[in-house]
């Protein structure tokens, strides 16, 4: 059996191919196939939760299987949402249930939830009332004919260039957030789209003037490519989401390590702080793992996990490609010792061979055990 560290590099080094791989399976194949046919005819929670094959498939998307069962507890969420901080899926401390209420987010675009694209379904609704608000009549020629225009091409745009070089489109779009595509900057515009809105510090949300923040979050074509104008959550992400979750469960099966290392890797540009990895029982196995602690350090004060992960790691290593991989090798090596799958010598080589940054002396251990909880 391959080791640990070897297995795991197997997976990553060529990850649209294990992706493949397992899209290719007959079972996931076929249930792929069903939920894409079926999950846009669904309008609303309760036939979402009905259709047992499909519900089953959106909870696996979202590492949620275990509570497929549990279909009154996940209407409650749906029924409440997310828009509001203290709605219920908001107040469970797995932000998994939050994740899964927005993608499937009935609470705020009703019987759109499974088709919803922010450029196909806000922009029109914007549109009308920016109309009202500039005296127009929202029932108007004028008014209807540039909207059945919109919806008829928008979804035809895949990228910045092509909303740009369209000057009816770009104007109705822009008109929908206060905008008069006549008289604004294009030059700045279009440098507002390409820099998008996941950096904070990108020029839209930098921009004072909130009106642009909600164009370029419309026109999301610098995280969503070529499907910013027709990308609906409900669909091909969460098929993703299922293919990669499939994935890891496929790797556990043969090895659980392997299994942790990939959930980490999937995790990991998103971990903000050490007490959200102790929040999630995997990720703070990997890290324990990874620095050589007893379990009993589990038991340990949270405040004082947490000041002597920090006192070890850098929680921005792990937004870094190279020094996640360093990290994760790290954690296979240690992992592959504590639950050897190859003979002893291999298992030696292989700790040897890799990166100590991690080590732990015996006084820092010693430290270890006399804290109080």
């Amino acid at each position: 059996m391959l080791s640990t560290y070897v297995s795991y590099q197997l997976i990553v080094r060529d990850m649209p191919k294990a992706i493949d791989r397992v899209e290719r399976e007959p079972m996931v194949d076929r249930e792929t196939k069903y939920y894409l046919e079926n999950i846009s005819k669904v309008k609303t929670i309760d036939e979402f939760v009905k259709d047992d094959r499909l519900f089953r498939y959106a909870m696996k998307a979202h590492g949620l299987e275990d509570m497929a069962y549990a279909k009154a507890f996940m209407v409650k969420a749906l029924k409440e949402g997310i828009s509001d901080p203290d709605s219920f899926a908001n107040k469970l401390s797995d932000k998994r249930y939050a994740e899964f209420v927005g993608t499937y987010n009935f609470a705020k675009h009703g019987e759109l939830a499974t088709v919803y694209n922010k450029a196909q379904h806000e922009v029109p609704g914007n549109y009308l009332m920016q109309a009202e608000i500039a005296g127009l009549d929202p029932e108007s020629e004028y008014v209807q004919q540039e909207t059945a225009y919109y919806r008829a091409n928008i979804g035809k745009v895949t990228s910045i260039e092509a909303l740009m070089s369209n000057e009816r489109l770009l104007t109705y779009a822009m008109a929908a957030y206060g905008l008069d595509g006549t008289t604004e900057d294009l030059d700045y515009i279009e440098e507002l789209l390409a820099g998008g809105v996941r950096d904070p510090k990108s020029p839209a949300n930098v921009e004072e003037d909130k009106r642009y923040t909600g164009f370029v979050a419309a026109f999301d074509f610098e995280a969503l490519g070529d499907k910013a104008t027709t990308l609906t959550r409900a669909q091909q992400p969460s098929i993703d989401k299922y293919l990669r979750q499939t994935l890891e469960e496929n790797a556990g099966e043969e090895n659980e390590g392997v299994r942790l290392a990939l959930y980490f890797e999937r995790k990991a540009a998103g971990i903000t702080s050490f007490y959200e990895i102790l929040a999630d029982p995997a990720l703070a196995e990997v890290v324990r793992t990874a620095l050589s602690l007893p379990d009993s350090f589990a038991s340990a004060d949270i405040d004082q996990q947490v000041k002597f992960f920090e006192s070890k790691l850098d929680i921005e290593d792990f937004t870094d490609p190279e020094r996640l991989g360093k990290f994760l090798t790290r954690f296979t090596s240690m992992w592959e010792v504590n639950n050897p799958t190859a003979p002893a010598q291999a298992q030696i080589s292989v700790l040897f061979s890799q990166p100590v940054e991690f080590g732990i002396s015996t006084d820092t251990l010693f430290a270890i055990q006399s804290m109080k909880r």
